[in-house]
């Protein structure tokens, strides 16, 4: 029944991905009106569909680095954005841009990745590689400060056009994205995908605990380092080409495990990429249409779902025993009906 629910919700935000705006096509001209020459076949074929893979690529990027940190960690607020990473590759991109220096566009993920790399090396040396998850991910949540207060410096250097562009890139957009854009990921799925799969067994002995992970064999410091390199490899590119949008990395995996709460670390992420992808999928119809013709950025409107939501999967997380409905104990033993001298007789 959830992956039915999934499908639906992820075929729905395609068509109306497809269809909405200027010029509307209804639904079922979808498929003549892909790749004609007409207006509407350009629209489609060379903004809508890229805006929409671009979507579902970077929401199934966010959603898996937040599953792999929360269970390398073994907290529900392991969140790219408290970590560093997303704060570190954002001012990798904007340096740049403010300091008027000349980079390719296809470096511009290996600024990210730069920076994301800086941010969770200096989270990890400052925790002590790991040791302690609650001081990975406080040490964290002081690093991601930190670089937000660079990146504000950045701004207040920065003139009038920069400044705009600026924000619209730390709110996270999807706005112009062209099939260019879609390609520049590829290389970097193909290098994160298959450490996902060989990770997969270390998260989950990671959740036993850290004794019990030593006890199977597996050295916990460098599982949770390698962890965090996947994640950077999964955000870094989508925030050089996207920015950082926000509350993806902790809303896809309480819904994947709310889906499936007995799922292992596997199940766990398939879902919480699916779910990252749909959640962005739809938060960018609001972002194009609401303000029509002006487009909102796609984060904001994430950020604005994503808190009270994951705030609500957090309480329904952690109800009161009392809230659960009242727990049947088992009946009492009672003695068969024996008579007192064949009791005795026994005993004796």
């Amino acid at each position: 029944m959830a992956l039915l629910c999934l499908g639906a919700a992820a075929l729905a935000g395609a068509v109306c991905a497809l269809s909405l705006g200027t010029p509307y096509v209804p639904p079922a001209r979808l498929p003549a009106t892909l790749g004609s020459d007409g207006l509407a076949g350009l629209v489609v074929t060379e903004l809508r569909l890229p805006r929409m893979v671009l979507a579902l690529i970077a929401g199934a990027c966010l959603g898996a680095a937040g599953l792999v940190l929360q269970e390398a960690l073994r907290n529900p607020l392991a969140v790219p954005e408290m970590l560093g990473v997303s704060s570190g590759a954002a001012l990798g991109v904007a340096a740049p841009l403010v300091l008027s220096l000349a980079v390719p566009l296809g470096l511009q993920p290996f600024l990210a990745l730069a920076g994301a790399a800086l941010g969770g090396l200096l989270t990890l040396v400052a925790a002590g590689f790991g040791r302690s998850p609650s001081a990975v991910l406080l040490t964290g949540a002081a690093v991601a400060a930190a670089l937000q207060a660079a990146l504000l410096v950045l701004m207040v250097m920065a003139d009038q056009l920069d400044l705009q562009l600026i924000y619209r890139y730390l709110l996270g957009s999807l706005s112009a994205r062209t099939w260019d854009d879609v390609t520049g990921l590829l290389p970097w799925l193909a290098v994160a995908v298959p450490a996902l799969v060989l990770c997969v067994p270390a998260l989950g002995v990671l959740r036993l605990g850290d004794d019990d992970a030593r006890a199977l064999g597996v050295r916990v410091e460098r599982a949770r380092v390698a962890a965090l390199g996947i994640a950077v490899v999964l955000i870094a590119p989508v925030v050089a080409v996207c920015g950082p949008v926000a509350w993806v990395g902790f809303l896809a995996p309480h819904l994947a495990r709310r889906l499936r709460p007995d799922g292992g670390a596997a199940g766990w992420l398939v879902r919480s990429a699916v779910c990252g992808a749909i959640v962005v999928l739809c938060a960018d119809q609001p972002a194009r249409l609401a303000l029509a013709p002006v487009e909102t950025p796609v984060g904001a409107w994430t950020a604005l779902v994503g808190v009270p939501v994951g705030v609500l999967l957090l309480k329904r997380g952690r109800r009161p025993a009392r809230d659960r409905g009242p727990v049947s104990l088992p009946a009492p033993v009672m003695a068969p009906d024996v008579p007192a001298p064949v009791l005795r007789k026994a005993e004796r």
